[in-house]
């Protein structure tokens, strides 16, 4: 056995005690557990343990119109480890023809074998008919009972079909994300800005107001309400938004909502940067202002929001967002930050009165497991529970660099942020694979259905 000494952990309290892990699970929490000589010990002193933590949105080994993203499996799972993420749950999308399963074949081949942590997927509805929902119900036995919609971009559904999709999860018992931006209305404030010949990165948050996300909250919220049945937020941006959804939840709308370290940490001042650096900022939806980024954080300590995702969804700067260097509408949009996630919210919660390692597991591992049926086998520290840790030294600090991570990716949004404590170990299935914030095993990730 491996038994994880003198650290303090962390699950709906703090508690000083020991850990006991035999092949994959937990088997014994206690204030002491005493080693046999076939014991190995790891000294957690200083330390938190954590359950670990879960990324509920990434896109890794996405391509779109215009190119790939810079993270694929391999890479994009490396950098999650590393930053104490010990499960991510990716996008999926259709295949070519439209398939579901067929879309979730092809993401889950290009995950097999190369993951360095546990891996689950939501699957992306872009389109809607009798296919698609048998499809759905076949999705349960292949282990996804999340999906996404969007009500922008062109492979945006209307109204009616979201409301279709919405039956269709609810008679599987699933859990519905949206994307939340009104598609049509960023397309005409996209057109005013071309014509106007602004054509820069600036123009970016001009042509998706806050306005935007929250009338499309209100819709989908709306939608929820009328086939009664909870809908999910992802990147919840703004305070309009959050508006929106505190009407929905006092009119009895069952709403959870999921926000960004983004949305949390950067505001719009990064759009007006000197020369093309601002692309380095172009995600959907953007930046808001401090104003916004209060709210959000206000609501993060009121307990108004469900999950933290990262959104990872990275692009190089260098050939890839600097497509768009004449027309910022050709700049990919997303930004990377798996790997940071972890230490950028300790230290936030560190700071914030109100918050602490509690809330740090509660919103990166016991929430996004509860909501996606992972729970409890993953998000908590318990007996019989997946041997999925986070060894967390509490002291030090240190400053976020693009040249120190291992996303394959030439910049970062955190540049220069400066973060207390560090990932020191994880335990995946187990097995130790990150020691003293290097990975020793990698690709030992495992499908997580």
């Amino acid at each position: 056995m491996i038994i994880i000494k003198n650290g303090d952990l962390v699950s709906d309290a703090v508690t000083q005690g020991d850990i006991a892990v035999d092949g994959n699970k937990i088997v014994r929490i206690a204030s002491h557990i005493e080693p046999t000589e076939d014991d190995r010990v790891v000294d957690a002193s200083g330390c938190y343990v954590f359950p670990g933590f879960i990324d509920a949105h990434t896109h890794f080994a996405m391509k779109n119109a215009m190119t790939t993203t810079a993270d694929d499996f391999q890479s994009g799972t490396k950098a999650a480890v590393l930053g104490g993420t010990t499960t991510i749950i990716n996008f999926a999308s259709p295949s070519e023809t439209g398939s579901l399963v067929e879309g979730f074949n092809e993401s889950l081949a290009k995950a097999q074998g190369v993951s360095s942590c546990n891996y689950r997927f939501h699957m992306e509805i872009t389109h809607f008919d009798k296919k698609v929902e048998t499809e759905i119900k076949a999705m349960k036995q292949l282990g996804v009972t999340s999906f996404k919609v969007y009500l922008a971009y062109g492979f945006r559904l209307m109204d009616d079909d979201i409301y279709r999709s919405l039956e269709a999860v609810k008679a599987v018992g699933g859990v519905l994300g949206a994307h939340c931006e009104n598609g049509y209305l960023i397309d005409v404030l996209t057109e005013k800005c071309r014509i106007r010949g602004e054509l820069s990165p600036a123009s970016h948050p001009l042509c998706h107001t806050a306005e935007i996300e929250a009338e499309a909250i209100n819709r989908l919220a709306t939608i929820g309400k009328m086939v009664d049945y909870p809908v999910h937020v992802v990147h919840l941006s703004s305070q309009a938004g959050l508006e929106e959804i505190r009407q929905a939840r006092a009119s009895g709308i069952q709403i959870t909502v999921e926000t960004c370290p983004q949305y949390l940490l950067l505001d719009d001042s990064c759009y007006h940067l000197p020369g093309f650096e601002s692309a380095k900022f172009m995600f959907s939806p953007p930046a808001r202002s401090r104003a916004d980024q209060i709210a959000l954080r206000q609501a993060v300590v009121n307990g108004e929001i469900q999950t933290i995702a990262t959104d990872h969804c990275s692009y190089n700067f260098d050939g890839q967002k600097t497509l768009g260097r004449d027309d910022f509408t050709k700049v990919p949009n997303g930004i990377p930050g798996v790997q940071q996630r972890v230490s950028l919210m300790y230290t936030l919660f560190h700071e914030t009165e109100g918050l602490g390692p509690v809330q740090l597991v509660r919103l990166l591992s016991e929430n996004p497991a509860r909501l996606y049926g992972l729970y409890p086998q993953k998000g908590v520290l318990a007996v019989g529970s997946d041997a999925d840790l986070v060894i967390y030294k509490k002291d030090g600090e240190s400053v976020i660099k693009a040249e120190n991570q291992a996303e394959n990716v030439d910049y970062t949004p955190y540049e220069g942020f400066k973060v207390n404590g560090c990932v020191k170990d994880v335990f995946l299935n187990g097995d130790q694979v990150v020691v003293n914030d290097k990975l020793i095993v990698k690709n030992n990730g495992v499908y997580a259905k």
